[in-house]
């Protein structure tokens, strides 16, 4: 095993953005180099940010948003339209839809997808929430933003049962997402066009 180039503290630094998505050990020391090369600039006002993050976010317990209130900001904001409820996987899919103003109501993140191999069920997912925030009354429709995965389907096929007796309209996403794309990776045009092209289950 190679002896460490720097001091535990840097080395630290380094392991712990290599972990990160999309970075490697090599990436990571680069990032790391930079950083400290920019301490004033950026080093600095990083390590502020990520402990006032660490300190301040929470997960909504209305929709399951990542964010620093409780309800979180999508969710009171009352110029949205209360009749409709997009469900999405994860946050990221919630932000990317977000970045392209693709939806104007509120949303519900499910904090994943059945999966049988990964030993995922209905109750580790929020499920049951999104079930009863449909039968409150207020939503009309529900757009299910699932991936296009098999997954993805298998857990929008899953919710459509669910809310069969909700009294809402429960749309799918149709042009502009291919098959195994995941919604964090599309570009601001296919997501505004994929929510427009939405279909009825």
């Amino acid at each position: 095993m190679a002896s460490p180039l720097t001091g535990p503290e840097i080395e630290r630094l380094i392991d712990l953005l290599a972990k990160l998505p999309g970075l490697g050990p090599r990436s990571a020391r680069r990032a790391v180099l930079h950083l400290i090369k920019k301490k004033e600039a950026l080093l600095i006002p990083l390590a502020r940010a990520v402990s006032d993050a660490a300190e301040k976010a929470m997960i909504c317990s209305v929709c399951g948003n990542v964010d620093t209130r409780d309800p979180c900001t999508v969710c009171c904001d009352q110029r949205r339209d209360v009749s409709s409820i997009c469900v999405i996987e994860d946050v990221g899919d919630l932000w990317a839809l977000e970045r392209a103003g693709a939806h104007k109501g509120y949303y519900h993140v499910l904090g994943g997808t059945l999966s049988a191999l990964d030993g995922i069920g209905p109750d580790d997912l929020s499920i049951g929430k999104l079930v009863e925030r449909c039968h409150a009354g207020e939503v009309k429709e529900v757009i299910l933003a699932m991936n296009a995965t098999v997954d993805g389907q298998a857990t929008a096929h899953y919710i459509t049962d669910q809310l069969e007796t909700a009294g809402v309209a429960v749309y799918r996403l149709a042009h502009g997402v291919p098959v195994g794309g995941e919604l964090d990776y599309l570009d601001d045009g296919t997501l505004s066009a994929a929510m427009r092209a939405k279909r009825l289950v």
